[in-house]
């Protein structure tokens, strides 16, 4: 399912087999899946296990997790027991920064930063709370630190399929002009989108990647196409 803007109460359906859709985005070219356990998300820990542990059992290519992950129980549960490649977490890092950085220590390569910004703040909990940090200020702390990515989302824009606006591309470029790598995330609607990010990839290289969600739900994008581009 997908949401708009990150409004629960905005929500559509897509399917009622999440292994069976995650074999076909493989099937159709994508090289990694990014998953969101939005009941995780509101609840502040995991909630469908069960689905997530069918989709990495039902495919080959390596998924991204995020949604309630607040714990160390619980990354160490998704990375190692369920073979998640990467956790992304959001509301720790903002509440607390120094666990987060613990966190990053003791798995460098698999933790995501989430950035999911509200007019530029900091939004958590499942875009429920919208904190006074800006998403630049709460990058900024782990500026050397062994990050995944830092995944950037303008939450005005998600699931809106409007484009990706040049205010927030203007964002993704500041994070990435800090040595971060940065995946887009929100707006990406068509393949132009994909080729506006492609070229902002080739002048900045910390431009790393970009997360298509409703758009590829809804047809707009074909994954093999926008996997040709991106390449």
């Amino acid at each position: 399912m997908r949401l708009r803007q990150g409004d629960y109460a905005q929500e559509t359906v897509f399917g009622d087999n999440p292994a069976e859709m995650a074999l076909r985005w493989q099937q159709e070219g994508a090289t990694r899946l990014h998953l969101v356990d939005l009941d995780g998300a509101k609840a502040g820990r995991p909630v469908n296990v069960a689905a997530i542990k069918a989709i990495v059992a039902a495919i080959d290519i390596p998924c991204e997790l995020g949604g309630g992950l607040r714990d160390l129980d619980s990354i160490r549960t998704m990375l190692i027991d369920v073979g998640i490649d990467r956790v992304i977490i959001g509301t720790q890092a903002l509440k607390q920064p120094e666990w987060f950085r613990e966190i990053v220590q003791k798995f460098p390569g698999c933790v995501a930063l989430g950035l999911d910004a509200r007019n530029g703040m900091v939004a958590t909990a499942g875009w429920l709370d919208v904190s006074q940090v800006t998403a630049f200020e709460l990058a900024k702390q782990f500026v050397g630190v062994d990050l995944a990515a830092v995944i950037y989302t303008n939450i005005a824009n998600d699931g809106m399929m409007q484009g990706v606006d040049e205010a927030t591309i203007d964002d993704m470029v500041k994070l990435a002009e800090l040595g971060l790598p940065v995946i887009a995330s929100g707006g990406v609607s068509t393949l132009a989108d994909v080729e506006r990010l492609a070229a902002v990839s080739r002048r900045q290289p910390n431009l790393v990647g970009a997360i298509v969600g409703r758009a590829i739900y809804e047809g707009t994008i074909r994954v093999a196409d926008a996997v040709r581009i991106a390449g």
